[in-house]
């Protein structure tokens, strides 16, 4: 049974955008895996709170992302 895990800033993504993850990573791994793998395929987004997730030495905010997905 897969399991994939997604870890996500808080406050950047959508409830919509994250249903949209789900399902597309979903018919990634039927597509790799067969369909029989699809109602056993779980898909689990972790949101993580700002400013505690960095790149770079910088701490990353829900505004920075943002900025970077506008650009």
């Amino acid at each position: 049974m897969p399991l994939i895990t997604v870890h996500l800033i808080e406050n950047v993504f959508t409830p919509a955008e994250k249903a949209d993850m789900i399902t597309k990573l979903t018919d990634t791994m039927v597509a790799i895996e067969g369909e029989a793998m699809r109602s056993v395929t779980w898909v689990k987004v972790e949101e993580v709170p700002e400013g505690q997730w960095g790149i770079g030495g910088q701490a990353l905010t829900a505004g920075m992302i943002h900025k970077m997905k506008d650009a």
